[in-house]
């Protein structure tokens, strides 16, 4: 997932970097699937990885993008980027290491008698009904804006 990651950082091209980014998508559903969050895993799939990067691939593929050109290396940027990362990893290193509630090890989780998916509808369908069924129009009409800015105009 990492390695994907930082692929997606790294392609100049695209549609190359956007199926580097699904990859790392699998590869989080698969982390989620390992943690026994299988709903939440098949939602990254579902969601994420299938609808969210078809989306992302048709606005490429829409504004026609190119590859990006090769310029030429600012080391001064690159060596501070390199010293923050460092940083940034020497810190998280010593704050795992001091932290004490980390090292102990937890109860197992009893087993719940309803299923998550049971549990997240009631949740949606009754505390968020409201903020659900707006998100569902505002995704209607960004679907109609994109229709009708994508289409072409006879000349």
């Amino acid at each position: 997932m990492l390695i994907f990651g930082v692929a997606v950082v790294v392609n100049r091209n695209p549609v190359a970097s956007a199926l580097s980014l699904v990859v790392s998508f699998l590869g989080l559903a698969a982390l989620f699937m390992s943690l026994d969050a299988y709903f939440i895993g098949i939602i990254q799939v579902l969601v994420y990885a299938g609808a969210i990067m078809v989306l992302f691939l048709f606005i490429i593929m829409l504004l026609d993008l190119r590859a990006e050109k090769l310029r030429k290396i600012n080391w001064v940027a690159s060596a501070g980027g390199a010293a923050v990362a460092i940083v940034f990893l020497a810190q998280t290193i010593y704050v795992i290491g001091r932290f004490n509630s980390a090292k102990q090890v937890l109860s197992p989780l009893t087993p719940s008698t309803l299923d998550d998916v049971h549990q997240i509808g009631t949740l949606l369908f009754s505390n968020y009904n409201l903020p659900f069924q707006i998100v569902g129009i505002i995704i209607l009409v960004a679907t109609i804006g994109v229709v009708i800015l994508s289409r072409r105009e006879a000349r």
